[in-house]
């Protein structure tokens, strides 16, 4: 297992038949314990399940939720890391959402914003099109593809203990940061956001003290 902030490889979360082990982290726990252990984040949630997830753990006027825009939860909060460099910002994304962002991750390296912290919950599925097996599932490893793209703290998380020690990085904008969470890939209960894109961009800028547009 990787211990948090030392960036080595660890494990791939693969079984011997190439799929995700069984075991893994409760998804809507391992949330709600880093959300609580971090008021103060700036979140932006890549769109379906890691939304849900967040909303579950209770709604918060400085969470961004995305509704679409596939691949777009990475760079939204670049630019938020950026414009916001006081702030921590915190992106909790999947594995899907992530495949399809890669590119995100070779910007945020160019940038390094030290405030910002990616954390991608990793089922090793698509979870919104059927639960289809990821490339996570076929041999791609998110943690060393962050690494490569020069992002140098980049972690596999295999235990929801390791919560607290990320909340204190993320806290001091230690970054810019990665962070691959083995979750298990049984699917949760719904708990949709709001989906008025114009009422989450609202609130969000009045959060931070910013006139609405």
């Amino acid at each position: 297992m990787t211990a948090i902030g030392t960036g080595g490889t660890g494990g791939s979360g693969m079984s011997a038949e190439g799929g995700t082990q069984s075991a893994g982290i409760d998804r809507r726990a391992f949330v709600a314990r880093l959300l609580a252990a971090c008021p103060e984040a700036l979140v932006v949630t890549g769109l379906g399940s890691p939304s849900y997830d967040a909303f579950a753990a209770g709604d918060r006027e400085r969470t961004f939720y995305l509704w679409g825009a596939m691949g777009g939860a990475t760079p939204l909060a670049l630019g938020l890391a950026l414009a916001q460099p006081s702030r921590p910002v915190l992106v909790v994304t999947g594995d899907g959402e992530a495949l399809m962002g890669m590119g995100g991750l070779a910007t945020v390296a160019a940038q390094q914003p030290a405030n910002l912290t990616i954390v991608v919950l990793d089922n090793g599925h698509f979870g919104e099109t059927g639960m289809q097996r990821s490339h996570t599932s076929l041999g791609t490893r998110l943690a060393e593809v962050a690494r490569a793209c020069g992002i140098a703290r980049a972690d596999e998380i295999r235990s929801i203990d390791e919560v607290d020690a990320l909340a204190r990085r993320i806290a001091a904008r230690e970054g810019p940061a990665f962070a691959q969470v083995f979750i298990r890939s049984e699917e949760v209960p719904r708990a949709l956001p709001p989906r008025d894109g114009a009422y989450l961009k609202t609130r969000f800028r009045q959060a931070l003290g910013l006139p609405p547009m």
